[in-house]
Formats: C-alpha cells, sequence, structure tokens
C-alpha cells in the first residue's frame, strides 16, 4: 500500500442547519493535504443508532453542545493516529472503534469518530488528487443516483398537521441525472404556485419541503400531483412518489396511551392497527402512484416488517432505516427474515466510513436496495454526493431543492456527472424495475 502519513488531526465546533451544535475535523497529512469534513444530526433518531456524544450541558447551547467530543478528538483519537497512513481507511476506523471499546461508540462518541473517519477519507483523496467518488471507488463509481427529493414535510420535520414526515418525488421518466434535477425543481416551484393560489402557508421545514396544514396526508398526495401536471409532466410515467412515515414516533405515542402494538398517528388522533395500517399503505400505493415507503413499521417491530413485505414487497420498495440504522448485524437479521427489501444509508447511525462501506457490500450481495440519505440536521458538507456515485447505488436522499445545505449535494452531483462526461450513466427509474 502506498504511503502518506498523517501529521495533524483538529476538530472544532460548528453549528448546523438548525443552528445545533455539530463536530467539524480537520486532518492535514505530511504533504500538507487537508480533508475536512462536519457531522450531520437527525431529529426523527433510531434508538439503536451509534451514540452521538453531546454535552448535556444547560448552560452552553441547552444542552446540545459537543464540547467533549471535539477534545477525544483533539486528545484521544488525534495522538493515536498521527503518524497513521491516511490510504488505510480500514486500519484506521479499526482503531478508533478499538479505542472507543463500546459498541454503540458512547465512549468517544460517534459525531467524533466519524469527523475523524471521514476527513481521513477526505485527505486520502485530496493527497491523490482524485475527487471523493473517485478515491472511494477506485476510479470505477459512474452511476448518478435518482434524487429521492423531499418536497412537503410533516411528522418531526414540521409545526403542522401530518403526519407522514416526508413526501418525497422520484423523477423516474428521466434520462440524465441533469434531467432529473430540472424536473423535480420545476416540480417543487409548480408546487409552490399551486400552494399559494389554494391559499397555504409556502413556508418550509427542516429539509426544505413545504409544510402547510392540510386536512389530512391524502391532501398533501393531491397537491404532488397537481404539482407534477402544472409543471408539464405527467404522474407515474415522470414522477412517482414515496414516503417516509417514520412510525417509530406513532408507535411510541400509542405506546404512552398504553396501546402497545398499535400505531397512533398522534396530528389527527388516529389510531391503527397493524392490519389496519397495512391496508392504508396498500390504499395510497394503489391510489397515488407511490414506489417506495420507508419506515412503515417500528424500529423493533419486525413481525410487521415480515408481514409488509410478504405483502407489499413485489410492488414496492420497503425501506428500512430506523430498523437497520446502517448496522450490518441489524440488515443481516432483516435478510434472514424478509423484512425489507432496501436499507437507507447514514454514515453517523454506524460511525464510520468501513462500517458504512461493509454495511453496503452486505446489501448489495442479497440484492436490497440502497438509499444514501442526509439527515435533517445538516451541513454544508456534500460527501453524500460523492458516495452516492462511488458505490453506485442508485439512489439519493437529501431534501428539496431549497435551502443551501440541501442543494450543495444536487450541485456536487451536477459537478460530478460533468467530470464524468460520457462515462456517467444514470439509472433513473430502472432501480424499481423489479417491482412490478
Amino acid at each position: 500500500m502506498e504511503s502518506v502519513l498523517i501529521k495533524s488531526i483538529k476538530a472544532r465546533q460548528i453549528l448546523d442547519s438548525r443552528g445545533t451544535p455539530t463536530v467539524e475535523v480537520d486532518v492535514i497529512t505530511e504533504n500538507d493535504r487537508m480533508g475536512r469534513a462536519s457531522v450531520p444530526s437527525g431529529a426523527s433518531t433510531g434508538v439503536f443508532e451509534a451514540i452521538e456524544l453531546r454535552d448535556n450541558n444547560p448552560k452552553y447551547y441547552f444542552g446540545k453542545s459537543v464540547l467533549q467530543a471535539v477534545k477525544n478528538v483533539n486528545e484521544t483519537i488525534a495522538p493515536a493516529l498521527i503518524g497513521k497512513n491516511v490510504y488505510d481507511q480500514q486500519g484506521i476506523d479499526k482503531l478508533m472503534i478499538e479505542l472507543d471499546g463500546t459498541e454503540s461508540k458512547s465512549l468517544l462518541g460517534a459525531n467524533a469518530i466519524l469527523g475523524v473517519s471521514l476527513a481521513v477519507c477526505k485527505a486520502g483523496a485530496i493527497s491523490k488528487n482524485e475527487s471523493l467518488f473517485t478515491y472511494l471507488s477506485n476510479g470505477k463509481g459512474n452511476i448518478l443516483p435518482i434524487p429521492m427529493m423531499n418536497v412537503i414535510n410533516g411528522g418531526k420535520h414540521a409545526d403542522n398537521n401530518l403526519n407522514i414526515q416526508e413526501f418525497l418525488i422520484m423523477p423516474v421518466g428521466a434520462k440524465t441525472w441533469s434531467k432529473a434535477l430540472e424536473m423535480c425543481a420545476e416540480t417543487f416551484h409548480a408546487l409552490k404556485t399551486v400552494l399559494k393560489k389554494s391559499g397555504f402557508s409556502t413556508g418550509v421545514g427542516d429539509e426544505g419541503g413545504f409544510a402547510p396544514n392540510f386536512k389530512d396526508d391524502e391532501e398533501a398526495l393531491k397537491f404532488i400531483i397537481k404539482s407534477v401536471e402544472t409543471a408539464g409532466y405527467k404522474m407515474g410515467e415522470d414522477f412517482k412518489i414515496a414516503l417516509d412515515i417514520a412510525s417509530s414516533e406513532m408507535y411510541n405515542e400509542a405506546s404512552k396511551l398504553g396501546q402497545k402494538g398499535k400505531y397512533y398517528f398522534w396530528k389527527t388522533k388516529q389510531m391503527f392497527t397493524i392490519d389496519e395500517l397495512l391496508n392504508y399503505y396498500e390504499k395510497l400505493i394503489k391510489k397515488y402512484n407511490i414506489i417506495s415507503i420507508e419506515d412503515g413499521f417500528a424500529e423493533d417491530d419486525w413481525d410487521s416488517w415480515e408481514l409488509m413485505t410478504k405483502k407489499l414487497g413485489k410492488k414496492i420498495q420497503i425501506i428500512g432505516d430506523d430498523l437497520f440504522v446502517t448496522n450490518p448485524t441489524r440488515l443481516a437479521k432483516g435478510i434472514k427474515y424478509n423484512s425489507a427489501n432496501a436499507i437507507l444509508i447514514k454514515l453517523n447511525q454506524i460511525g464510520t466510513v468501513s462500517e458504512t462501506l461493509n454495511t453496503m457490500q452486505l446489501a448489495k450481495e442479497n440484492n436490497f436496495n440502497c438509499i444514501i440519505s442526509h439527515r435533517s440536521g445538516e451541513t454544508e458538507d456534500n460527501y453524500i454526493a460523492d458516495f452516492a456515485v462511488a458505490t453506485g447505488c442508485g439512489q439519493i436522499k437529501t431534501g428539496a431543492p431549497s435551502r443551501s445545505e440541501r442543494v450543495a449535494k444536487y450541485n456536487q452531483l451536477t459537478r460530478i456527472e460533468e467530470e464524468l462526461g460520457k462515462k456517467a450513466k444514470f439509472l433513473g427509474g430502472k432501480v424499481f424495475d423489479k417491482y412490478k
């Protein structure tokens, strides 16, 4: 293995897109190349995610500061990694995991470890004068992902009356990345126009999607269809819809009311049994050209996931996010019990570049689709765009074409498409060919 040594590592506290502290790390190599990375944070988080270390001191940022995580990088991780080969990503990640010594990375913090892991990866790419996607894929990455673009926010991502957390559009009829982005942006602007004309608010939620108060979740779907048509496209042919239910929240709300095993849509005060909820999804799929549902059941309700996959898994993409939390052990269980057919990939759920890539490899070997994803609390760091292309996963979820921390990822994909030139491939709706 070629060798370039790490000269210094420095972490600091910065702010994410919600004004909440997060960790940023600089890794500088002996040839004076720097990789800088920042770590996102979720609002709707799975209980099995690696632990994001926060100070819990009410005197600083209402307890949300990350000064201990920063200290752990500067005083524990940095001394252990200085002099190591920046190209040895697996070895560096393994060393940090051993330094932490806990299963959930709770000692040093997944935010501390991931910041370093990503910065090392970027420093390696920069040391080789390569784009990050080229470096990660050894020059093989050339598939641009179809965007799963969040245009209406609900659930914990918005202060409105929508239960479903994310309503997303997917430009399945696009033939190139550039056209996919154009179609989505035009539909987003058309949605703003039709909302305004109907007297709805056009303020946006955490991920840049609009967050109006509709009479119910189905009205949101009707407005999406109207916006697609207003933009000059055809629903079903040019666009399909994806949903992120974030149902662990509904399961927990039902449990608080003593209704264990049920799902309470707390914003509209509807209680669902498992069968009723599954029937509700089936109705939505038939009526609204829905091709993908994420987190349709709670993160530990394995039996319901199995039931959903058995009933709907040949028709649509069923994504586990809170269910799998980018964790290979949980994914292996899902594969064994046929509990989904796709996995959402968030690097901060697992905590290192290496573990993320290992999880994605396991998914690929078992015919699971992978969707690279942002978090609701993002930074301007655009690394997930490169990860999507490097891994050839074919799908990316990174918010609306609104708010610069979301748009940064889309703009990076445009640059990558340009860099690849004729080598660039775009699967578009073909990623769903397996579903009938």
